[in-house]
């Protein structure tokens, strides 16, 4: 089963609280869907399109729990955070292999 990524690109953050806030609550969701960050944490360079003041690689064990955890009541309800917190994009697609 091939796992799951999430790819999220973002502007740098507009209200701290409501970042704080997302970000707790992502804890607890991130740690019941097997969630790992792998990549975005520190250096990143665009070299086409948009220069995004953020940009995560969030691994899933497969593309299923990727879309389940995106699709999780607790998620959903931290999307209101996010969206006072940051613009941003959030792709999920399917790794190779």
């Amino acid at each position: 089963m091939a796992k799951g990524y999430w790819i999220v690109r973002g502007s740098g953050v507009k209200d701290q609280a409501a970042q704080d806030e997302y970000s707790r609550m992502w804890g607890s969701i991130g740690k019941k869907h097997e969630a790992k960050i792998i990549a975005g944490r520190d250096r990143k360079e665009s070299r086409e399109g948009p220069d995004y003041a953020k940009t995560l690689v969030i691994e899933f064990p497969s593309y299923e729990q990727a879309q389940a955890c995106y699709d999780d009541p607790d998620y959903q309800a931290s999307l209101a955070h996010a969206s006072k917190a940051f613009d941003r994009d959030l792709v999920i697609v399917e790794g190779v292999g």
